[in-house]
């Protein structure tokens, strides 16, 4: 016989120490799977998903994305917050040029984005010298096709006027 198997009997089931701040008692009543006492039910809603498009305004070059915190996105595409993506770290400073926001979760929102992404990539481009004028153009056109894909009476698409 080993010696795990002669002492097994003789350990004490006990709950999970107490965290950081917590009283003891609530960490037996976490433990047992129990709410600690005076602990409400959570009910917080979700955040709002939303699709945006930024502008570069230093080259031709527009990011389509999706955040539940816009502002806070911007700051890291700007390079002011770490996380922003390596695909716009080139056309820093960048600019809100389009906001579609009512998505229903994040699946809704990131379907939004690809169907944009996809058919702004799919329309043929004018074969001038791009401009800022004619990309936001092309990105209009595409979610105007993404509008008439998509039922998308639901959502708010705020084009900022620059």
């Amino acid at each position: 016989m080993s010696l795990t198997a002669a002492f097994r009997a003789a350990k004490i089931p006990r709950g999970l120490p107490p965290k950081c701040g917590e009283p003891a008692a609530a960490a037996s009543a976490s433990a047992s799977g129990d709410p600690p006492a005076g602990a409400a039910k959570s009910t917080k809603a979700p955040p709002p998903w939303c699709v945006y498009l930024i502008a570069s305004s230093r080259i031709p070059r527009t990011y389509v994305g999706v955040t539940t915190d816009f502002p806070r996105r911007l700051r890291q595409h700007n390079g002011e917050l770490k996380g922003g993506a390596k695909a716009a770290s080139a056309g820093r400073p960048w600019n809100l040029a389009c906001l579609v926001e009512g998505f229903a979760n994040r699946s809704e929102a990131c379907e939004f984005e690809s169907k944009w992404k996809n058919i702004s990539q799919k329309i043929a481009r004018k074969r001038t010298e791009p401009s800022m004028k004619s990309v936001l153009q092309h990105r209009e056109a595409a979610l105007s096709r993404v509008e008439a894909f998509m039922d998308c009476s639901h959502l708010q698409i705020k084009w900022k006027s620059s």
